[in-house]
């Protein structure tokens, strides 16, 4: 009976503050001390080896029965000195998990105290020079930048497209201007070329007393920071002139779609992760796309070391969350992530209560004779060509049909690039041309996303045919002018009822609330950017209920890889997002399943 009561030495931390802590010395205030558990004692390094000296197997300590082994004993006393790195951001993601080197950190009272009140939001009035009247959960997120600002950390907001990311980002730039800050070391702003004149318009209405400068162009020439308070560029010019942006000290380093770093190893992410800068602060409305490992580039530019190395992020976090569903890990990763990402959505009633209704609808629609015939075509004679490849060879072929079939899908001219444009051949046109009929019955204004700059085209000339206008076509080619013609006609006259946009072009940064009809006319297979596109018309200023009509032609890989991702959605409130499975590494059976037209 007693032998069941048999207990195992355990390694603790134990962490406590001696006094009131504040996060810009916690790393020399906290008093973290390592010591054994046998049972409901604890004994320092000393006490321990002097208990178990010359002790082996199960043994009788201060009348508990315990197991002693010499190899656990020596694995113990390899982590029973003092962790030797207490920087403050590895201090809290260690109380924030529990645990530490795997061992369990028990926290006394007093800290644990000290630390929700630390992390607890008191409101920051909103400086009198802003020029606009915040939402109360607009004016709750900046008080949250200041205030991780405030004790030394850097932050990601993640709110949902639309929410007003930027007008929080405003508020807290005229904060820091108000209180001096902005006078030696200035703010740097980053964002994708196609929102610079949206940001410069954005700080000119909500804080016209702010100075600021666009460094972007041909032309640029800026040497002195001396007159202004924010520096404005992209991504790109960041990457080309790095060496003038690494003899800035800032303040403050904000970068607007931080998706743009989530490849760690990209020369981009790497550029912005080299600027020197007191403060960090990453705004993103999908912080993960596809995987886990986008969330730690993004997090390692705000918190550098808050989730430690990449190696040791995929092996505790991504691996067991991504691919295990291991719960109890994803709710470890959450609580060292949440004081430092906040993330609202327009869905939550109680955030935004006067956003009207969002419909989403998936419309089917059959291949025609003509695009079956070369959709089973390429299937046979592509994965001849797979079945005796392999590596790089084969994922090439393998992305080359997937790109095929989906163009024959949204119509053969898309993929044969000739012939003649007969909207009859595509089953997906002339359900659009149903869709517009409608919208233009019910005087709505429609946005239609692709991700082939082609097929815009392409949809350009059926709908001139069709309806005799000319609707507005943005992609990539454009001038920043042009596009920011389009948008103003699209948003303010009437003649304009139809707005083609190719996904990368026009997927970020637009707000075309003039729109309450959209239609995804080729899926990109990746619902956080699907909802970053939707989101140019879903958004504070939308008036009217949104209809969402996803374009999908039935029995074909469209329909079996859209079952595919919305079966695995359920993953995603375990974190931010989930990783799928690369259709590259699939089996030569699973792929032909996949393509095999039913």
């Amino acid at each position: 009976k007693e032998l069941k009561k048999i207990i195992l030495p355990a390694k603790k931390l134990y962490a406590s503050a001696s006094k009131k802590i504040s996060f810009l010395n916690l790393s020399s205030i906290l008093d973290f001390e390592w010591k054994v558990a046998i049972g409901d004692k604890q004994y320092s390094e000393g006490e321990f080896l002097k208990l178990v000296k010359g002790l082996n197997g199960i043994v009788n300590i201060h009348n508990q029965f315990v197991y002693v082994s010499n190899n656990e004993v020596q694995k113990i006393l390899k982590v029973l000195e003092e962790p030797s790195d207490k920087s403050p951001v590895k201090v809290l993601s260690a109380i924030l998990s529990g645990e530490y080197d795997g061992a369990e950190i028990v926290i006394d009272e007093n800290l644990k105290k000290q630390i929700r009140n630390l992390l607890n939001v008191r409101e920051v009035p909103v400086s009198k020079k802003i020029n606009a009247r915040l939402r109360p959960y607009q004016v709750k997120g900046y008080s949250w930048l200041y205030k991780n600002i405030s004790i030394g950390f850097g932050s990601v907001l993640a709110d949902d497209m639309g929410l007003g990311k930027t007008i929080q980002s405003i508020c807290l730039l005229q904060k820091l201007s108000d209180e001096k800050k902005l006078a030696r070391n200035k703010a740097l702003l980053v964002v994708p070329t196609s929102l610079l004149t949206n940001w410069s318009a954005e700080l000119s209405r909500f804080a016209p007393k702010l100075k600021w400068h666009i460094h972007h162009g041909h032309k640029r020439s800026f040497t002195s920071t001396e007159d202004v308070e924010i520096v404005l560029t992209s991504y790109g010019t960041i990457r080309r002139d790095i060496e003038f942006f690494m003899k800035g000290n800032w303040e403050v380093v904000i970068i607007d779609e931080a998706q743009n770093i989530k490849n760690p190893n990209a020369d981009q992410s790497k550029a912005i992760k080299q600027l020197k800068a007191k403060n960090r602060i990453a705004l993103s409305g999908t912080p993960v796309e596809n995987r886990l490992s986008e969330y730690w580039s993004i997090m390692d530019f705000a918190n550098k070391g808050l989730l430690g190395g990449l190696n040791y992020f995929q092996q505790r976090f991504a691996r067991p969350i991504e691919i295990e569903s291991d719960h109890s890990r994803a709710e470890i990763f959450k609580r060292i992530t949440a004081p430092f990402i906040m993330r609202r959505l327009k869905t939550d009633k109680s955030i935004i209560s006067d956003l009207p209704d969002k419909t989403i609808s998936n419309k089917f629609c059959n291949l025609s004779s003509v695009q079956a015939a070369i959709y089973k075509n390429i299937v046979s004679e592509t994965m001849k060509q797979i079945e005796s490849s392999e590596g790089i060879q084969r994922r090439g072929l393998v992305l080359k049909m997937m790109t095929a079939l989906k163009q024959v899908c949204n119509h053969p001219a898309n993929y044969l690039k000739k012939g003649k444009l007969n909207p009859d051949h595509s089953g997906k046109l002339q359900l659009l041309f149903e869709l517009l009929r409608e919208s233009f019955d019910a005087d709505l204004k429609t946005l239609i996303f692709t991700q082939y700059k082609e097929m815009g085209e392409l949809l350009s000339e059926f709908i001139k045919d069709e309806f005799r206008f000319t609707p507005l076509f943005l992609h990539g080619s454009l001038s920043r002018s042009n596009r920011d013609e389009m948008v103003r006609q699209f948003q303010q006259t009437v003649q304009h009822r139809v707005f083609i946009l190719s996904l990368k072009a026009g997927g970020t940064g637009l707000n075309l609330t003039a729109a309450s009809n959209i239609v995804h006319y080729d899926l990109w297979w990746n619902p956080a950017v699907e909802d970053q596109a939707t989101d140019r018309a879903y958004r504070i200023g939308q008036c009217k209920n949104v209809l969402v009509h996803r374009l999908i032609s039935k029995g074909t890989l469209e329909e079996k890889i859209d079952l595919m991702i919305q079966s695995k959605k359920r993953l995603a409130s375990m974190t931010v997002a989930t990783g799928e499975k690369w259709i590259g590494e699939l089996t030569d059976s699973e792929l032909f399943d996949l393509v095999n037209l039913k």
